[in-house]
């Protein structure tokens, strides 16, 4: 108990508040430096470009949001796991951040890229990559199996998805690819088995993320993460911790007021997509 002036009391429980704390390593003794973006709106000048990242696929995912999460919701040392990997954007970060990765996808020219992007041999034995189909949960579970006798844990830490965004890029003629799907019930029915099938090895009370859009079609927004988000909520025991809206204004095609696509929303009635969502959960079973 703090008294503050003649008869105003405040209750700190510090043990609870380093408690909270637990599942990262910030420094909250100068927590003002931090540049941890805790608002609900993340604007992003430009892609980060350095080190391994290289923007060779469509549909990757600008490097800061897996950097921000991971230091926000992780420590060293966890294990970050990531049923759709593609071309390597969260290994690269796990591998700066210190951070043990277990990465599947159901292409292999991305899973052959991010390889060789690795065979300098440093992170070598802190992950774990391999072909799968995050639908069947035999695979998902005999490659877990294969990560953690590698990894040496039982169990991650930290889960992350980022799926395609309906058939907006058809990755693979794979009919197990979710960018093969074209209904939005059928996506969402498709996605909550990959729920399933992965975020079973995640632990209690700790957290996950899914990075997901929205789609046009038919003349129409299809709220695609809302439906996401929505499904979640629904079926799996966890608290939705933050809905965050993200613009990257170096999304190429779309730049400048002058540009083709503000011609074409100016003589339409739609409106020009630039942000995405990362929908942040804590799970409780």
């Amino acid at each position: 108990m703090i008294k503050l002036k003649k008869n105003f009391y405040i209750n700190i429980d510090f043990k609870l508040t380093r408690s909270r704390m637990k599942f990262n390593e910030l420094d909250m003794q100068n927590w003002k430096d931090s540049d941890i973006n805790t608002d609900s709106l993340w604007l992003i000048e430009q892609r980060d470009k350095s080190g391994k990242h290289k923007n060779v696929y469509h549909g990757n995912f600008i490097p800061q949001i897996p950097n921000q999460l991971l230091r926000r919701y992780t420590k060293e040392c966890d294990v970050v796991l990531e049923p759709f990997m593609g071309s390597g954007t969260t290994l690269f970060e796990c591998e700066k951040l210190n951070r043990q990765y277990i990465g599947f996808d159901i292409n292999p020219h991305m899973l052959k890229y991010a390889t060789k992007a690795m065979s300098d041999g440093k992170f070598e034995n802190n992950f774990y990559i391999n072909h799968c189909n995050s639908l069947d949960s035999q695979q998902v579970e005999a490659n877990i199996n294969n990560a953690n006798i590698k990894l040496q844990k039982a169990t991650v830490q930290f889960v992350l998805m980022h799926p395609p965004y309906m058939d907006i890029v058809k990755f693979t003629e794979d009919d197990n690819d979710l960018s093969r799907c074209s209904d939005i019930n059928e996506f969402v029915k498709k996605f909550k088995i990959v729920c399933e099938n992965n975020l079973r090895y995640l632990d209690k009370n700790r957290y996950f993320a899914v990075v997901i859009g929205d789609v046009y079609k038919n003349g129409e927004v299809l709220p695609l993460g809302f439906y996401c988000m929505d499904m979640i909520k629904r079926n799996f025991k966890v608290k939705l911790k933050g809905t965050i809206v993200k613009n990257i204004e170096g999304n190429r095609g779309k730049l400048g007021i002058g540009g083709i696509w503000r011609y074409r929303a100016l003589n339409s009635d739609y409106y020009i997509f630039k942000h995405e969502y990362i929908f942040v959960f804590k799970k409780e079973f």
